[in-house]
C-alpha cells in the first residue's frame, strides 16, 4: 500500500509543478497546464488524506487544521483557475483571476512545506 500511497504523493506533487509552472509560463492569463493541475491537486490530496487515515500501516500522523487550510485554499486555486480560463474563452479580461490562483498555489507550498 506504500507503493499506491508513493504513486499518489508524486502525481500531487506534479499537479503542483504544473499550477506553479503553468502560472509562471502563462501569465497574464491561465493555460490548461494550469487548470489541470490545480484539478489534480484537489483530486490527489484528497485521496493521500484518505489514504493516510484509512491504512494503518502507512502509520501517518495528520494536522488536520493544517489539511483543513490547504483544502480551502486548493478549491480556491481551481476555482480561479477554472473561472479565469472561462472567461478567456470568452475573451474577457480577469486578470486577477489568474494571480489569485498562482499566488494562493504558491502559498499552499509554503505552508506544506513550512507548517511542521
Amino acid at each position: 500500500m506504500e507503493l499506491v500511497y508513493n504513486v499518489v504523493v508524486v502525481t500531487h506533487l506534479l499537479g503542483m509543478a504544473a499550477v506553479v509552472g503553468g502560472y509562471a509560463a502563462g501569465r497574464p492569463g491561465v493555460n490548461e497546464v494550469m487548470v489541470w493541475g490545480a484539478r489534480a491537486q484537489l483530486i490527489t490530496g484528497v485521496i493521500l488524506v484518505g489514504l493516510a487515515e484509512s491504512v494503518s500501516s502507512l502509520d501517518k500522523d495528520l494536522n488536520m487544521v493544517k489539511i483543513g487550510i490547504k483544502l480551502v485554499i486548493s478549491v480556491l486555486v481551481a476555482a480561479f483557475a477554472e473561472m479565469a480560463r472561462a472567461d478567456a474563452k470568452r475573451g474577457k479580461d480577469a486578470a486577477w483571476m489568474p494571480d489569485a490562483a498562482g499566488g494562493l498555489a504558491i502559498a499552499n507550498v509554503l505552508i506544506a512545506v513550512l507548517w511542521t
